[in-house]
C-alpha cells in the first residue's frame, strides 16, 4: 500500500517568484479544499485579519483570529481552516529561500506563536503595504519583476515580524537563562528526530546538563527531558493523524528502532496509545 504523507500545499506550478498574496472577504466554510484539509504549506504563511474573524486549528489547537490581529504558521505545522466569520483577510506565502537571511532567524526563534492583536495603525500600514504588494504582483511585464515582488514580500514579512519582536520584548530581561533556553529550543527543533538525552543538548551548547536544565526550567516551568519528549509527540501526533505510515514507520521516523519504547514514550505523554490516538483523531 502506498503510504500517504502529510499534505503539503505548494505554490502554483512555474511560480518563481516565491511568493504568492491575495486579499479576499469571506463568510461561512473555506471554499478550497486544500485549505479545509489538515495540510502543510511550503513556506511561512502570513495571515492579516482586518475585519471579522478566522477561525484555525493549528497542531490540534483551536483557535479564534479576531481582527485587528496578525499571525504566522511556520511550514513545519500542520493546519486548517474551518470558518470565516464575516471576514476580511490579506495572506501570503514566502518560500523559505526567499526570506532574508535574517528575517527566517527570527521567525525560526518566535516560532511556534499565537495569533497577536495589533493596534488599528500598525494595522492600517501593514494593509496599505499589502495592497501594493498584491498591485505590483499583477505588473508581470516589470523588468525586476522578480524582484521587486521578492523585496515586498520581504517588508511585509519585516512588518509582521516585528510586532511580534515587540510582543515578546515587553517582558524579557535578555538573562543568561533565556539566551540559553532560545538557544536549546532552536537546537530542538533540528535535532529531536536524532538527539534525544538533554545531555547531547548541553553538549551542543557547551554548558553542563545540570545548568542547561536549570536555564530552561527557570524560563519555562519544564524541564529539558519534558521539552524534547513533548516536540517527538507533536511530530508523532502529525504523522498518526496526517499520514497513513504504520506506527513502526512513524517510530523510525522519529528516530526509534526499538519501537515498543516509542508506543510505551507516547502513552505515557499522551494517556493513550498511539493506535488510539490514530483511531480516536479519524473518528
Amino acid at each position: 500500500m502506498k503510504i500517504k504523507p502529510i499534505p503539503v500545499n505548494t505554490l502554483p506550478p512555474n511560480f518563481n517568484e516565491g511568493i504568492i498574496i491575495g486579499r479576499r472577504s469571506l463568510n461561512g466554510a473555506p471554499d478550497s479544499k486544500e485549505t479545509e484539509r489538515s495540510h502543510r504549506d511550503s513556506g511561512f504563511t502570513f495571515i492579516v485579519q482586518e475585519k471579522g474573524s478566522t477561525h484555525m486549528e493549528i497542531d490540534f489547537q483551536k483557535m479564534e483570529i479576531k481582527a485587528p490581529s496578525v499571525v504566522f504558521i511556520h511550514p513545519n505545522q500542520v493546519h486548517r481552516l474551518i470558518l470565516f466569520e464575516e471576514a476580511t483577510i490579506t495572506s501570503w506565502i514566502m518560500t523559505v529561500e526567499n526570506l532574508r537571511p535574517e528575517y527566517l532567524k527570527i521567525l525560526e526563534d518566535l516560532t511556534p506563536v499565537n495569533a497577536l492583536s495589533v493596534t488599528e495603525e500598525v494595522l492600517s500600514i501593514i494593509t496599505e503595504t499589502a495592497l501594493l504588494c498584491v498591485k505590483m504582483s499583477e505588473r508581470k511585464d516589470e523588468k525586476l519583476y522578480s524582484s521587486i515582488v521578492n523585496e515586498f514580500g520581504n517588508v511585509l514579512v519585516a512588518l509582521v515580524t516585528s510586532q511580534y519582536l515587540a510582543e515578546s520584548k515587553k517582558n524579557e530581561n535578555y538573562s543568561r537563562f533565556e539566551i540559553i533556553t532560545k538557544a536549546f529550543m532552536a537546537a530542538l527543533e533540528l535535532n529531536f528526530t536524532v538527539e534525544k538525552s538533554p545531555s547531547s543538548y548541553a553538549e551542543k551548547l557547551n554548558i553542563s546538563t545540570p545548568y542547561l536544565n536549570e536555564c530552561v526550567k527557570v524560563k519555562t516551568g519544564y524541564s529539558v527531558s519534558y521539552h524534547i519528549q513533548q516536540r517527538i509527540v507533536l511530530e508523532a501526533k502529525r504523522l498518526l493523524h496526517h499520514s497513513d505510515q504504520s506506527i513502526k514507520e512513524i517510530a523510525t521516523e522519529l528516530g526509534y528502532d526499538d519501537y515498543s519504547y516509542f508506543i510505551r514514550l507516547f502513552s505515557k505523554i499522551t494517556k493513550m496509545t498511539p493506535l488510539a490516538f490514530r483511531n480516536k483523531n479519524r473518528d
